[in-house]
């Protein structure tokens, strides 16, 4: 099994698959491919027809797009549970997944991934504000429903992994939470999986800029 991702330092598509694949301890060949080189472009589409990353291939096969990607992993390892067990819970798990795929764009707009930076909290409009309090409702609704650790309870899910890339933009653009959402997004930025994904951030920096 390979994932093919791109920069660790603003890849928040490539972070989704990397870390459920880290916390569910199934073995992968990671390559990058650093954006904004001059081959990048030619380097992607040596892998992905779509010229999209992060791409996963396996046994031959190459799938994109980050929740297909995790689907098809959970669908590769039943035993891991990458979905809650419960249909309800499931299908509601499933759900959150979908709407941080498709939706949050003023959040994408304005507070884009850099695990790298730290800024001063930004002055945001009516939407970026509307799409922070609906996921800080999402993470403290779900805890509440399931207890924790986790959105839904004592494992690491993919709705999890969805949602990781916004606790590094939370803390980078100074966003405070309150109560449960911000002690799940605690826990999350702790994750020994996501700091090894910040320190490889940094080491593949420095190698760039010694290149430059």
């Amino acid at each position: 099994m390979e994932l093919v991702i791109a920069s660790k330092d603003v890849s928040s598509w490539s972070l989704r698959p990397w870390l459920l694949l880290k916390q569910a301890g199934i073995p992968f060949k990671e390559t990058l491919i650093p954006l904004y080189q001059p081959r990048t472009r030619e380097r992607i589409l040596a892998y992905s027809a779509s010229g999209k990353l992060p791409l996963l291939i396996h046994n031959e096969l190459s799938i994109w797009d980050s929740l297909a990607i995790a689907e098809y992993i959970a669908e590769s390892f039943p035993d891991k549970q990458l979905w809650p067990e419960d249909p309800r819970d499931r299908a509601y798990a499933r759900s959150l997944s979908a709407e941080m795929h498709s939706g949050f764009t003023a959040l994408r707009t304005h507070l884009s991934m850099n695990v790298l930076e730290s800024f001063p909290r930004p002055e945001l409009n009516n939407e970026t504000e509307t799409d922070i309090r609906r996921i800080e409702t999402i993470w403290k609704d779900s805890l509440k429903g399931s207890g924790g650790p986790y959105l839904f309870g004592k494992r690491f899910t993919i709705a999890d992994a969805m949602y990781a890339p916004v606790v590094t933009r939370f803390r980078s653009y100074s966003i405070e939470l309150t109560g449960e959402a911000k002690d799940y997004a605690d826990r999350i930025f702790a994750l020994p999986h996501l700091q090894e994904w910040i320190a490889s951030a940094k080491r593949d920096r420095a190698e760039l800029m010694k290149s430059v």
